[in-house]
């Protein structure tokens, strides 16, 4: 059924991540629902909009990551290229800055 698709370890934690995001998004909207504010972002912004702006942003990061990490394993002196969970480290940490402070 998801044989289109390179299941690596990595890509599995990374969707595994948005669905249980999701989930909790979800969950917590029932429970208290969210009021229109404004942070760094240019526009007043709900829960639900910095998690989607947040994911995209995370999406982004990893392709970006994925085309440039042979450049960067030149542009650094690497033997190898970086791994592919330092782009989901710095996605994460991106996307909880977009949800705290967006």
């Amino acid at each position: 059924m998801f044989s289109w698709m390179a299941w690596t370890t990595p890509v599995a934690v990374f969707f595994t991540c948005i669905v249980l995001m999701l989930i909790g998004m979800t969950v917590w909207e029932i429970k208290s629902p969210t009021v229109m504010r404004k942070g760094f972002l240019p526009i007043a912004t709900t829960r639900g909009d910095r998690l989607f702006i947040g994911l995209l942003s995370a999406a982004y990061i990893n392709l970006a990551f994925v085309g440039l990490s042979e450049k960067l394993a030149q542009w650094l002196s690497l033997s190898e290229e970086p791994s592919i969970w330092v782009s989901f480290v710095v996605s994460m940490a991106f996307l909880g800055l977009v949800m705290r402070k967006g």
